[in-house]
């Protein structure tokens, strides 16, 4: 699949010495979702504000749809459409006007029925006359991503799109950003609901520290990476896992009521029924026993603490 986003060798240091990003290269996929994950500080927003022109790099090359985005910075930010993270300050336009002058100013012509499809596509058509500070912080997220589709984008940034709506309105535009990936847009996101991005992300990166240290398709990553538990609860106490069963990787609870036995997702063989034939041999009884699998965020936790 072609790259509709390059990124070589990026590196952004600060005026006070703060090193942001150091030799970033990452390739985003035309009409794929990419999911951008990293804890705060972790250069997130500044790969994207230097992706989008807002601040400028250090080092290194970003080409967007084949585009400098230096040497040809028209070009390339015409193909971008942004939700920064940040709310506005209060608007005294109307949703309509705030769409029309923002297709205006990458200099489209008058389309009433593109916005029109826009405002519809995310609930916003009844509050076309409604000025921006009449709003709710949900709806205001929602203006802004009309703004930024409202001159027909062919990639899209939304960094923390969903921070601080609410759980339904999340679902909504859970609903809108895959509806856009069916149009063919390229959208990437950055989250700390990690939920979201394992509900829609094709690919992820981690960042951490101003490096990219992983990016990988997102069911091969929770294929690969991910853990399997077994939890069997244990009839009687057990003061001790037995030497016979040293060759498995169980831990008992600190109540000594629950053993949990970790295996390879990978391998061809889980352990489980050699395991429970060898804990019956032991003279050891269960009552229950359940399985459960990392989520992304838990391989998520386990990546950013190993840099």
């Amino acid at each position: 699949m072609p790259a509709v986003i390059e990124v070589q060798d990026l590196t952004k240091t600060y005026a006070g010495g703060f090193q942001a990003l150091r030799n970033v290269s990452l390739s985003i996929n035309r009409g794929e979702i990419f999911a951008l994950l990293g804890p705060n500080g972790a250069g997130k927003t500044t790969l994207i504000n230097i992706v989008c022109g807002i601040v400028n790099l250090t080092s290194g090359k970003v080409f967007v749809d084949g585009h400098d985005i230096i040497n040809e910075f028209r070009l390339a930010r015409a193909k971008i459409g942004l939700v920064p993270q940040e709310l506005p300050a209060e608007s005294f336009e109307t949703v309509w006007n705030t769409c029309r002058f923002s297709r205006g100013l990458f200099g489209k012509g008058a389309d009433p029925e593109h916005i029109e499809n826009v405002l519809k596509s995310l609930s916003l058509w009844d509050k076309k006359d409604t000025i921006g500070m009449a709003l709710s912080g949900g709806m205001k997220r929602r203006v802004l991503i009309a703004k930024a589709l409202a001159h027909e984008p062919e990639i899209l940034f939304l960094d923390e799109p969903t921070a601080g709506v609410d759980v339904e309105l999340r679902l909504d535009m859970w609903g809108v950003v895959k509806s856009l990936r069916e149009q063919g847009v390229t959208v990437i996101l950055t989250t700390h609901y990690i939920e979201e991005a394992e509900q829609l992300a094709d690919r992820v990166g981690v960042i951490n520290n101003g490096e990219i240290i992983l990016v990988e398709e997102k069911n091969k990553l929770m294929r690969e990476m991910g853990k399997k538990q077994l939890m069997l609860h244990l009839y009687d106490e057990l003061d001790d896992v037995p030497l016979q069963l040293s060759n498995y990787d169980l831990e008992l609870s600190p109540d000594k009521r629950e053993l949990t036995y970790t295996y390879d997702t990978k391998g061809e063989h889980t352990g489980i029924t050699d395991l429970i034939n060898d804990l019956r041999r032991s003279g050891i009884r269960f009552n229950d026993l359940q399985t459960s699998q990392s989520s992304l965020e838990d391989i998520f936790v386990d990546l950013v603490k190993k840099t």
